[in-house]
């Protein structure tokens, strides 16, 4: 098996879609644990704009969300000089990689895949092909930068299969020229589920907005998000499978404030939700304050902005021409004269 360092380092690849808002469960659970993990590795965060299209966007509003999505990346903690933060679709080779990769996949494969079946219910009126070879992107987006590393949750656990089962497929034909990646289970990000439906997990597609606690929420809508959150009659603050709704309100609340639940749940031992639920709300607001300023400094300041994305393109680009090249070559393709 090929291992590649760069760095020293290996390699972890992760990356968000350019649409929808992140919410207080995309920070808790996955960008709040990326912050340390150029420490440890090299580490490549994209903004899935090609992956984006495969649902109608509004031209302008699309362009817009991608920068803010990529200042939104730095303001939480992301630093673009340790880690590589860019735009697929500023590095063509994601695109030539998902289409070479497409002839190495087979229907069979992609017909297993849950998410397509999920996402064409959801988007009937629109089930392209884009939607249908999506894991085959994701697996060129992985492979291009020889990741051993990829941080996954239980939703993208058949997304990992299917890019290992690629890469294996590809290296028996042609030899080493993939490294195959494996999952990261690092420290557990916290769990938070929907303030309005307990039972799935908060989403930044969630078509209830006052179930999601979204990133550039302002103090007064996550105070009335939070007054919102569905609890039950009993009004004991306890960690309890009987008590979702409470349950995930002390996550939120201890993810925040680096407590404990038990440490948490002693401090609002004998009080209500009238008091609880508006600290979490302040808890949440301590965490998004200091990231919003941070936020519109980021993109006020156009030419620092384009001054990263250039850099953190060009160091993708380098990368990922790396490995296109040797793919190019292993399958057959003429050179390109110089």
């Amino acid at each position: 098996m090929r291992v590649i360092m760069i760095n020293d380092k290996k390699v972890l690849y992760s990356g968000m879609q350019a649409t929808g808002n992140l919410t207080i469960g995309n920070y808790l659970g996955a960008l709040k644990n990326w912050i340390t993990l150029n420490e440890e590795y090299e580490c490549f965060f994209g903004v899935m704009d090609l992956h984006s299209i495969t649902v109608r966007q509004q031209p302008a509003d699309f362009r817009k969300r991608a920068r803010n999505l990529l200042a939104l990346y730095i303001a939480a903690g992301l630093d673009p000089v340790k880690n590589c933060i860019y735009y697929q679709s500023h590095v063509s080779a994601h695109a030539e990689l998902g289409w070479i990769l497409d002839c190495f996949t087979y229907m069979g494969e992609l017909n297993r895949m849950t998410q397509f079946k999920d996402k064409a219910a959801k988007h009937s009126d629109n089930i392209n092909a884009g939607l249908y070879t999506y894991p085959v992107l994701m697996a060129a987006d992985i492979l291009l930068y020889q990741t051993d590393y990829v941080p996954v949750g239980k939703d993208q656990q058949q997304h990992l299969e299917i890019t290992r089962d690629i890469a294996q497929r590809f290296n028996s034909i042609y030899g080493d020229v993939f490294t195959i990646p494996e999952g990261y289970y690092g420290k557990r990000g916290a769990k938070v589920m929907s303030l309005q439906d307990p039972s799935k997990k908060m989403s930044k597609s969630d078509e209830n907005p006052n179930g999601s606690i979204y990133l550039m929420d302002d103090a007064d809508t996550v105070l009335r998000k939070c007054k919102r959150a569905v609890t039950d009659s009993d009004s004991e603050i306890r960690y309890s499978e009987d008590k979702p709704g409470v349950s995930n309100l002390l996550e939120i609340y201890s993810a925040c404030t680096g407590k404990s639940i038990e440490e948490s749940e002693k401090e609002f031992d004998g009080k209500g939700y009238g008091e609880f639920k508006p600290a979490v709300a302040e808890a949440v607001n301590a965490i998004l304050e200091p990231m919003h300023k941070e936020c519109e400094r980021i993109l006020k300041d156009k030419s620092y902005l384009d001054g990263i994305i250039k850099e953190n393109d060009e160091k993708a680009r380098y990368f990922a021409n790396k490995t296109l090249r040797k793919v190019r070559k292993k399958v057959g393709f003429t050179d390109i004269p110089h």
